[in-house]
């Protein structure tokens, strides 16, 4: 029965007026006919009323299909989980998984570094950051029976996924205590001395190798990229005696270097001067056994000339040592023929000077 064949007091709308007529609302009959006409315009009856719920299906399916698109950034790696499951992974681009609830799939980032603080925390607020020692953490003994207090950082990023996310409950915390574990160990096989100074840089890349090879059996899925020390000093108890004792070993290392340098000068100077003297009695002897050889030769041959001819050998002999003994005597040569009065003589010492001018 539409709503027409009511009276007025049952029409939905009311009356309006005060007088004896009715203002009825609208059809609704004629509103659900107008627009039955109106879609068989568009879809036949007959196709609407048979495969209409079979069209609505297939859509829906379709819909449904298209939500198994997902796209991976470059930074991600896919994780697909089939009922919860871990099946596979994917890379970077446009991929797909079977739609929601059968599977669905996970993307977290595969390069972003991440950072965990072993013996310290920091606090950062507005304006500084403040450092918070973690004792229980940075002690450790060393191989030489001392007490380091060491804090470090360990960097890593995720390498497979799939193993980071399924594989171990608590993977941070996990790498959090297989780096304190490598540390001790490494620290445990190191001296004080070597911590502080030139041995910091092998102890991180023992430790990092040592991290590495704990999570590879755990099966992580994790690179450890770095291992960074931030301190390591003796404990907050010992640090003042600790200074001392760095610095009379300071002062024994620089007096050592001091006398080593000392005897690196003296010692080479030393052996110079004597090899030296060496060199010069070495050369005074070759002197004087050439010129005894000298003379002896000289005097035999002398020898050999004077059997040869004896006078004229006396002769020059005679002439030779009457040189050497007046050669270097001022001499004046008086002629004995001259007259009375005159006394000519021959200026032989000044007639030298001039010649040597």
């Amino acid at each position: 029965m539409s709503w027409s064949d009511n009276n007025n007091n049952n029409n939905p709308w009311g009356s309006q007026g005060g007088g004896n007529g009715r203002n009825q609302g609208p059809d609704i009959d004629n509103i659900i006919k107008d627009l039955q006409s109106k879609f068989k315009g568009i879809i036949p009856g007959s196709f609407f009323g048979k495969l209409g719920p079979l069209v609505l299906l297939v859509g829906f399916i379709l819909i449904w299909l298209a939500t198994g698109f997902y796209r991976v950034l470059p930074d991600e790696q896919g994780v697909v989980l089939q009922f919860g499951k871990f099946v596979k992974t994917t890379q970077p681009g446009l991929n797909y998984h079977i739609p929601y609830p059968i599977e669905r799939a996970l993307t977290p980032k595969v390069t972003k570094v991440n950072r965990i603080e072993i013996g310290y925390r920091q606090s950062p607020d507005n304006r500084t950051t403040q450092i918070r020692d973690v004792p229980e953490e940075s002690l450790m003994l060393t191989g030489d029976e001392n007490i380091v207090d060491i804090d470090f950082s360990v960097f890593w990023i995720i390498n497979d996924a799939g193993k980071f996310l399924f594989n171990v409950q608590l993977p941070e915390l996990t790498i959090k205590s297989a780096a304190e574990t490598s540390m001790r160990e490494v620290i445990g096989q190191s001296k004080i001395q070597s911590i502080f100074t030139e041995g910091r840089t092998e102890i991180e890349d023992k430790a990092r190798v040592l991290i590495q090879s704990i999570v590879d059996d755990y099966q992580m899925g994790v690179t450890i990229t770095q291992v960074q020390t931030q301190k390591a000093d003796p404990p907050g108890e010992v640090i003042d005696s600790f200074r001392d004792v760095q610095a009379a070993r300071a002062d024994l290392e620089r007096q050592r270097n001091e006398a080593e340098a000392y005897a690196n000068d003296i010692i080479p100077r030393a052996r110079g001067e004597a090899e030296e003297i060496l060199q010069n009695a070495e050369g005074y002897k070759q002197k004087i056994i050439a010129d005894s050889e000298g003379k002896a030769a000289r005097f035999l041959s002398i020898q050999s000339e004077y059997a040869k001819a004896p006078v004229v050998t006396k002769q020059r002999i005679f002439y030779e040592t009457m040189e050497s003994v007046f050669g270097d005597m001022d001499k004046i040569i008086i002629d004995k023929n001259s007259g009375q009065g005159v006394l000519p003589y021959l200026p032989l010492p000044e007639i030298n000077k001039k010649k040597a001018e």
